[in-house]
């Protein structure tokens, strides 16, 4: 079986966020986000997946999230109203309003490196073109120097495609 991984300095993304915790939640802050993914499969035509269409499908994913205020939709004590242009956001007793073309809502419990991972892994993984040959997928989040998540998943397309 064979990897490729791509991790490259435009394979970032700025975002604001705040973490919620059983005691209450983080002030909103932000992070320099490095991605990283890595593939695990079969050779087709001579490699796991092109490298261009690699970086082109990860580099399209942290676009989407660059320069935003990131959100979860998926926590229980996370209230969010959108109303015309804007997103309102409370949590336990602090109110956030942001203008909604700089948030994205994420359907994630909390955002941490961990889910930020998982959420990439979930949108990789459905962009991926048809006939690869993969058994693993990994997304790797870094929000700063040293501290990073990785996400792995096992994949059963190689086997299907047998």
């Amino acid at each position: 079986m064979d990897r490729v991984q791509v991790a490259q300095d435009n394979l970032v993304f700025c975002a604001g966020h705040f973490m919620i915790f059983p005691q209450g939640s983080e002030p909103l802050h932000g992070h320099n986000y490095r991605v990283s993914v890595a593939l695990e499969g079969e050779l087709r035509d001579d490699m796991v997946m092109d490298f261009v269409a690699l970086k082109r499908l990860v580099k399209a994913l942290v676009e989407e999230l660059d320069h935003r205020v990131l959100l979860p939709a998926e926590h229980p004590r996370l209230r969010l109203r959108i109303e015309e242009d804007q997103v309102e956001a409370e949590v336990d007793r602090k109110r956030y309003v942001f203008p909604l073309e700089d948030v994205r809502i994420l359907p994630i419990p909390n955002t941490s490196a961990e889910w930020l991972a998982r959420y990439l892994a979930g949108r990789l993984r459905a962009r991926l073109p048809e006939g690869l040959r993969l058994h693993a997928l990994e997304v790797e989040v870094e929000e700063s120097f040293g501290q990073r998540a990785i996400h792995r998943e096992v994949l059963h397309a190689a086997a299907a495609a047998s």
